[in-house]
């Protein structure tokens, strides 16, 4: 394979949830190019089962596409806190449902192109327990489908998030498995 080496990087701006670079580099033909990369702490997301064996979802505004989205609860993940912690207490924060027998389904790579996040999706059985626990500037409304209702969605384009994509056809290859 050709060999890359970056040579420099700049810092461009830090924000609150990622930190932007412009990193300079050689490429294998010996010319130099400047790349754009974002860097990202990572993220946690969940596939949780409620008592009726229907998914959580949540509606929220996302600034970067200007509309709502459905998708399977998910947030950066704290200093000092794993994936799998952060997944169950985003559903937590989000639903108000407690997860239990949680397992791992995937990680993925959200851009590869220009950004590392990484999130780790995690599923479980959920279990109301209390009211949302929502951020300042979060306004989130959660529903519940069957899992064949969020498959169509998916087919259909009405469910584009790459995290929600990844993790309902996760959990129905997993749901498979088990039969």
């Amino acid at each position: 394979m050709a060999e890359y080496k970056r040579l420099h990087r700049t810092l461009v701006h830090q924000g609150k949830i990622t930190t932007t670079y412009t990193d300079r580099m050689l490429l294998p033909n010996g010319r130099e190019a400047d790349w754009d990369f974002i860097g990202h702490h990572g993220a946690a997301a969940m596939v949780a089962e409620n008592e009726e064996g229907k998914i959580l979802m949540v509606t929220q505004y996302r600034n970067a596409l200007e509309r709502y989205t459905l998708e399977i609860p998910a947030g950066g993940i704290n200093p000092e806190e794993n994936m799998m912690d952060a997944a169950i207490r985003e559903v937590e924060e989000e639903t108000g449902y407690q997860v239990e027998n949680v397992r791992h389904l995937i990680d993925i790579y959200t851009t590869v192109a220009f950004c590392n996040e990484k999130i780790g999706i995690y599923c479980g059985k959920a279990t109301k327990k209390e009211n949302q626990h929502l951020d300042e500037d979060e306004f989130v409304e959660v529903h519940a489908y069957d899992l064949p209702e969020l498959l169509d969605m998916i087919q259909k384009g009405k469910i584009q998030d790459s995290k929600t994509i990844a993790g309902i056809l996760s959990y129905y290859n997993f749901m498979e498995k088990k039969k």
